[in-house]
């Protein structure tokens, strides 16, 4: 597989994930957001566990704790970012949502210039603060909402690693993502009620799982094994961009200027961070730059 196919596979991945989460907004007033979140997890998390089968009896304690702290994460970040877009647009929630993750990269970082990507997203919050002062779509609490979400992202990043590490293969996510649901049943309980009122809304319901967890993360999976780390985090950072498509395009959200400004200055802070990580990677230490002149200097001459 190519790099441009590989790369085409990411994209695809982001509009999926947009469009699936438009799709689960027009369930939000029949399920609430809670129990859209639920059927989501549950639905995704039940579907990949018939195609991963994991070896569950072989799962140690360690491993079992690693896979409920990342389900926990999982339920919050997603539960907290369906209750933001409740109440402001798509492309401000994916924004602010964002900055949990890059204020997390940088700070965690040893190079002080990646605290200019940070500074960058705050920037990026400054001018939606600024919009929603003038702008009542802009509700303050939804975007508390999508900032509780950023935090539960870097949860979830942390949990997904220690999930990687410990479990081989696709069978940690998909036990934590159903695990995940599970925990949101008792706030679920209106999707329940909502389903059994009415089963056609299981249709739209699965479209939201296939969309927003199973086919992102399939065609995820499929680009990682030939696209380079950097460019896939680069390309995923154009997630802002797609949400405001998928929120024009499916639920008529305005594209106001500002929140285009929050949307490049955080693309830029992503891809900024991302290309800092890089660097760091592929450049050699500090010492090994200093010797290798040294080296040169050493080696006889071809003439």
């Amino acid at each position: 597989m190519s790099i441009t196919r590989s790369s085409s596979l990411v994209l695809a991945s982001c509009a999926s994930l947009q469009f699936g989460a438009a799709t689960a907004v027009g369930l939000f007033d029949t399920l609430g957001t809670w129990g859209v979140t639920f059927l989501r997890l549950t639905i995704a998390g039940t579907l990949l566990l018939l195609i991963a089968r994991p070896a569950l009896r072989s799962w140690s304690r360690g491993d079992w704790r690693a896979v409920v702290f990342f389900a926990v994460m999982m339920a919050a970040m997603n539960g907290f970012f369906y209750a933001s877009l409740d109440r402001i647009p798509m492309s401000a929630a994916v924004a602010i949502e964002f900055i949990g993750p890059l204020v997390y990269a940088g700070l965690t970082s040893r190079r002080r210039g990646d605290l200019v990507w940070v500074g960058l997203a705050a920037a990026g919050m400054a001018v939606l603060g600024l919009e929603a002062l003038s702008d009542a779509a802009l509700d303050p609490v939804g975007m508390l909402l999508a900032l509780i979400a950023g935090v539960f992202w870097v949860g979830y990043i942390v949990g997904s690693a220690a999930v990687g590490r410990r479990i081989a293969g696709t069978g940690g996510l998909a036990v934590a993502m159903l695990l995940g649901g599970l925990m949101l049943a008792p706030v679920g309980r209106t999707a329940v009620d909502g389903v059994t009122a009415d089963p056609w809304l299981l249709i739209p319901a699965v479209v939201t799982a296939l969309m927003a967890s199973v086919i992102p993360y399939s065609l995820e999976l499929a680009a990682l094994r030939r696209l380079p780390a950097a460019v896939f985090s680069v390309l995923i950072s154009l997630e802002p961009a797609f949400a405001a498509l998928a929120g024009f395009v499916l639920l008529n959200q305005e594209m106001t200027a500002m929140r285009g400004v929050t949307i490049v200055l955080v693309i830029t802070a992503s891809v900024g961070v991302t290309w800092s990580a890089h660097q760091r990677s592929v450049r050699p230490p500090r010492e090994e730059r200093v010797r290798r002149p040294l080296l040169r200097r050493r080696t006889p001459s071809p003439q």
